[in-house]
């Protein structure tokens, strides 16, 4: 079967302070979510301002490869 071209996609924002930074030792990871797209409306990456677990702030979480 052929897949689809769907609109939407999932996609994964990670946060770009804590990439850039290196993580803090005491920290566990990299802040993650998951959320979908429209690819119609939006075809370049997508950079949202989430809340930061690691970082304890809201920072930017920007669109990386899956």
């Amino acid at each position: 079967m052929a897949k689809s071209k769907d609109a939407r996609v999932t996609i994964i924002l990670e946060c770009t302070s804590c990439v850039r930074n290196g993580v803090n030792k005491e920290s566990t990871g990299i802040s993650r979510y998951i959320t979908q797209k429209n690819r119609h409306n939006t075809p370049s990456r997508l950079e949202l301002k989430k809340f930061c677990p690691y970082c304890y702030k809201h920072t930017i979480h920007g669109e990386i490869k899956k």
